[in-house]
């Protein structure tokens, strides 16, 4: 059989959705549910896929325990972007390349963003540089996926609630296969 580069996502969530990375959900709980939030709030297709896609690269060569297991940021980001690239426009892959900076921009803007964050992000955080400093905002918010990627980071951040059953991952199937590049 021929696997498409949607099945190979989705054998790949498949193989580690079952883990927490320190999170009260597991993985396919959570980019399910940050998907689901994007859907509701009425987001491009793009940034539904982004928001479904955005943590990939915490399954390539084990990423997702680097933080907890070996005090490391593993810059999931830049490898979930990379990996995704050949197979999704910059509308998706942008917005997973900056969901980090989006929250370090965040923890820097808005009094509290910080205080609400859960342990596994606050533990990532420090390792991932912690709050912006002004020059650091501005190069962010120069990006022109800066919009995309906070929008990302707030489902993200909202799409880790025990118990929440929302749309499988089979259903985003044809939204996935829409905005493959040919």
């Amino acid at each position: 059989m021929n696997m498409t580069a949607i099945d190979r996502i989705f054998s790949i969530f498949h193989e580690f959705g079952h883990v927490h990375y320190g999170e009260e959900i597991t993985q396919m709980e959570h980019i399910v549910q940050a998907a689901h939030l994007a859907r509701l709030d009425a987001a491009p297709d793009a940034l539904i896929a982004a928001a479904l896609l955005h943590d990939i690269g915490q399954f390539l060569d084990d990423a997702g325990n680097a933080a907890e297991q070996r005090g490391i940021d593993a810059r999931h980001e830049i490898s979930g972007a990379a990996y995704l690239a050949p197979h999704f426009p910059p509308a998706v892959t942008e917005p997973v390349r900056l969901h980090v900076e989006a929250k370090r921009y965040l923890c820097s803007a808005e009094p509290g963003y910080r205080d609400a964050l859960s342990r596994a992000s606050e533990l990532s955080l420090r390792l991932q540089g912690g709050p912006h400093n002004p020059q650091e905002m501005r190069d962010f918010l120069a990006d022109p996926a800066a919009p995309d990627a906070l929008r990302l980071r707030r489902y993200d951040d909202q799409g880790k609630r025990p118990g929440w059953q929302v749309p499988a991952l089979e259903s985003y199937r044809p939204l996935l296969e829409g905005l493959l590049l040919r």
